[in-house]
């Protein structure tokens, strides 16, 4: 694994107000399409329950709402609930993944999209996302691959670096170092999918994409990307049989 630390990240409330710092501005968003095609994997359906942790703008709280589904989200930076909640009152809160205040199996669906890289304890996190997770329940994490064809191999190549986003900490880890991570603190990975680029799902997004040629050019290629290569990697997980069964 490795790490990218910013020396004035000390404890978890130096995080925090770097977070704040971030939504202040323009924070941290994907395509609409992003959100949709997470939902497409998970296969939900309406009146089932669906957590996202760190949910940033809420985006995934919105497209899951509308697709009838049960959806809450929180995020450790005030001002980016606060963003989300302008959209999603009653339904985005403040709070800490490494100490939800939730009640044992209460989600059909838990969500981490690119987030628990960033977590100052990453196992403490995916303990808590279990233990929040209904037992025939599905957790879906979307990590940074190490050995990124377009991102950190091509990054490296120009610059003997690698990448570093500008969080305040970063993590990189291969698909086997995360999923190791993963089910030693309570999931059983059943697959990973592979993330480059999400093919428009609406109009919006097919305009964005046909502005940015080069982005086109990545979306063809991406098909033909192995999944122990790509940029990031989409687990999807059940809890342990001897979790679910407890």
């Amino acid at each position: 694994m490795i790490e990218i630390r910013h020396p004035e990240i000390d404890q978890s409330q130096d995080s925090q107000r770097a977070y704040d710092a971030l939504y202040r501005g323009p924070g941290i968003a994907l395509l609409d399409s992003f959100y949709l095609w997470i939902l497409h994997l998970l296969r939900t359906k309406p009146g089932q329950s669906l957590l996202d942790i760190s949910t940033g703008k809420g985006a995934l709280v919105h497209f899951a709402r509308r697709a009838g589904l049960h959806a809450y989200g929180f995020d450790f930076s005030a001002a980016a609930a606060a963003l989300a909640a302008r959209q999603q009152p009653d339904r985005i809160w403040v709070g800490d993944a490494q100490q939800m205040s939730i009640a044992d199996e209460y989600f059909d669906f838990v969500v981490n999209l690119g987030s628990l890289e960033h977590y100052m304890d990453m196992a403490v996190s995916v303990r808590e996302s279990v233990r929040v997770l209904r037992r025939q329940g599905w957790a879906c994490y979307l990590l940074p691959n190490t050995y990124s064809v377009f991102g950190n191999f091509k990054y490296a190549w120009k610059t003997g670096e690698v990448f570093d986003d500008g969080q305040p900490l970063q993590r990189y880890d291969t698909r086997g170092g995360w999923q190791r991570l993963l089910e030693a603190n309570g999931l059983s990975v059943k697959r990973v999918v592979k993330y480059e680029r999400v093919w428009p799902r609406t109009w919006a997004d097919m305009g964005w994409y046909l502005r940015r040629p080069t982005k086109v050019a990545r979306l063809l290629i991406a098909p033909f990307v192995p999944v122990n290569l790509a940029n990031c990697l989409v687990y999807l997980c059940r809890k342990k049989d001897e979790i679910a069964g407890s």
